[in-house]
């Protein structure tokens, strides 16, 4: 089969057509469940029917794809049905314009004058600048505040001082308060992905103890599957995607479009280090969403291991980035619902697609 006409819904065909190992990996960390749905509409419901899903037999027999992450436990469930369900349209250049209409009533826009500062003072970057956020998620967490108001006018170059900002952030903190040692970076864009703000802004928090809940769920998680296979879990969930077509790697990143996706278009990368390779990729990822899949609102998670010294079960956990779209900033209807938060998330996207996408922009 082509690697360019390859879609979620061949996912059987394409596994049971490898090879025996590369098959037996991927049988060791997902489960595939094929389901067929059926149904009978009425004979006024057809008209509709056509116009909307091009075709009567597209509706009434459905493939549907589940598949389960065996050792993480999270799952995902596509039809390539539900992208074809009405909904409302917004274009970037649209996007762009109501959040510049926005601009004047912009609370960040003199963030020394209308910002606290953290305790050990702000970290200005080229183009950004901290602030102490004033409802906190943990003891420790700021704001990177982007020059920009439009957070979808974002550079290679910004992306990078972004993220080397946060880092100083980190450093800085972890002296002020050395038991404080777990980073996570986030950048929520738009109120579709949880901004509270318009304004281009990122956030970052150093917690104690231990990492944050899911990350240490991820690590316990991939420990378990080494003791278990003798085998890197993170290795081998790339090496499942590359034997379908679905990762890349670029200067050391590994790059791959996840097969048990959270929500729409989910990227995850997977790096040694915090370090310009991983900054560049993550950028190209960014500017893949905006500028080719035309994502607007998206998610960004970035999780490192502890800073300084590695406690014991840290060692082969990587820098990992994920990143989802949205979906349309002002859509009325919501990307999560009682599936997403109980059950398994229910994902409209291919990620075939979204891998050809990646391997355009990770050239």
């Amino acid at each position: 089969m082509n690697p360019a006409n390859r879609t979620i819904a061949d996912l059987d065909i394409l596994v049971e057509a490898l090879p025996q190992k590369p098959k037996r990996l991927f049988q060791r960390i997902f489960s595939l469940t094929i389901a067929k749905g059926c149904l009978k509409p009425p004979e006024s419901m057809l008209p509709w029917i056509e116009h909307q899903f091009g075709s009567v037999d597209r509706v009434t027999e459905q493939k549907i794809i589940k598949i389960t992450n065996l050792v993480t436990f999270e799952g995902a469930i596509f039809n390539s049905l539900r992208a074809l369900r009405p909904r409302q349209l917004e274009d970037r250049l649209r996007v762009e314009a109501r959040l510049l209409d926005n601009a004047k009533n912009d609370p960040l826009n003199k963030p020394l004058e209308d910002t606290p500062e953290d305790p050990f003072g702000r970290i200005k970057g080229k183009y950004c600048i901290t602030a102490s956020n004033i409802a906190k998620y943990d003891g420790l967490h700021g704001m990177i505040i982007f020059k920009d108001y439009n957070p979808l006018k974002f550079s290679r170059e910004e992306i990078i001082d972004y993220l080397d900002t946060g880092w100083k952030w980190a450093q800085k903190a972890n002296k002020f308060d050395p038991s404080a040692k777990y980073y996570f970076f986030l950048w929520n864009s738009l109120k579709k992905a949880g901004a509270s703000l318009g304004h281009g802004h990122a956030q970052v928090v150093l917690g104690r103890g231990h990492h944050y809940a899911k990350i240490e769920a991820l690590r316990h998680a991939a420990l378990h599957y080494k003791a278990e296979n003798k085998s890197d879990y993170f290795d081998d969930l790339y090496q499942i995607h590359l034997d379908l077509g679905m990762a890349v790697e670029k200067g050391g990143i590994r790059v791959l479009a996840y097969l048990a996706p959270i929500k729409e278009k989910e990227i995850m990368l997977l790096s040694p280090a915090l370090n310009r390779s991983f900054k560049e990729r993550l950028y190209e990822v960014l500017a893949c969403f905006r500028d080719c899949m035309h994502v607007t609102a998206f998610n960004v998670g970035i999780a490192v291991p502890p800073l300084n010294s590695l406690p014991k079960g840290w060692k082969d956990f990587p820098v990992i980035a994920r990143i989802v779209d949205r979906g349309y900033p002002w859509d009325g209807s919501s990307d999560f619902g009682t599936m997403e938060l109980y059950a398994a998330s229910i994902i409209s996207s291919d990620p075939f697609q979204v891998a050809q996408e990646l391997k355009g922009a990770l050239k």
